[in-house]
């Protein structure tokens, strides 16, 4: 199977289990991931992350395969964009908490 079949063949839901078992070193009904599920369900994830997914998030892979990390400016700018009326991030003392 090619890279392009495998990640055509991934559905949502399967990429969710491996990303979870991957962060947390086991699969849905507990069972440890040996070192070689691990490396090959990461690779799934990344190649799935930079075909299919369009992440918003700080840091995550593109669709040539290289990281793609966002600056405070732009990760700034997207918080605005999402939140129109452009209220200000609640900001806390340290006695306040």
């Amino acid at each position: 199977m090619d890279v392009q079949q495998l990640v055509s063949a991934m559905t949502p839901q399967i990429y969710e289990n491996l990303r979870n078992a991957v962060e947390i070193g086991k699969w849905p009904d507990g069972k440890a991931l040996t070192p070689e599920q691990k490396e090959n369900s990461l690779q799934a994830v990344l190649l799935y992350q930079s075909k299919v997914e369009r992440s918003e998030q700080h840091m995550t892979i593109g669709q040539n395969g290289e990281v793609v990390q966002k600056s405070k400016a732009q990760l700034r700018q997207e918080m605005k964009q999402e939140n129109n009326n452009e209220q200000p991030i609640a900001r806390f003392k340290q006695n306040d908490i």
